[in-house]
């Protein structure tokens, strides 16, 4: 008589409690077969109601029969209106550049203008006009180009000897 292979299995092989994953022991619920099985006649979904119908799901903005709060938040008027608005496509656009970056990265008498901040690292964003801020302190001589000024800024670069040019202005104002 031919002997029998003996062939051992490993570890790996043997299916077992011990190698299996999370999720693995436990059989999927059969619903709607019956009383005796717990889970017969409304299938677990109670009776009536919108959970208990087919594809009756309340939406991703339905909060319990509460006011959602698409509709609890204010409605925002007006195209153009900042203060109304604040989203993205209605809301002024600017880069802000601050009176201690212009005097650390430009030497006195020099000319900023958008190219010259761009070059420099501190205005990257393209299409996006300049606004210059008052934070810090500037003694450097600076002929300055920009969209914007804001008050504190053109105050102290114009009593550090230099100027502020608005851009598409040929005075010397600022907005």
């Amino acid at each position: 008589m031919a002997e029998a292979k003996k062939t051992e299995k490993t570890e790996e092989e043997v299916i077992g409690t011990h190698n299996l994953k999370p999720g693995q022991s436990k059989p999927r619920k059969r619903v709607g077969r019956g009383h005796g099985s717990g889970t017969g006649k409304t299938s677990g979904r109670g009776h009536k109601g919108q959970g208990s119908r087919s594809g009756g799901k309340p939406g991703p903005a339905y909060e319990g029969g509460q006011t959602p709060i698409h509709m609890r938040m204010r409605k925002l008027r007006g195209p153009t209106k900042k203060t109304s608005m604040p989203f993205e496509p209605f809301r002024t656009q600017t880069q802000p550049v601050n009176v201690d970056d212009l005097e650390r990265v430009f030497k006195a008498g020099d000319t900023v203008n958008p190219e010259t901040l761009a070059a420099n690292g501190l205005a990257t964003r393209k299409g996006v006009p300049v606004k210059v801020l008052g934070r810090g302190e500037i003694k450097i001589k600076l002929d300055v180009t920009a969209a914007k000024f804001s008050a504190e800024a053109k105050k102290k670069i114009e009593a550090a000897g230099g100027s502020c040019q608005v851009l598409g202005r040929s005075d010397s104002a600022g907005a």
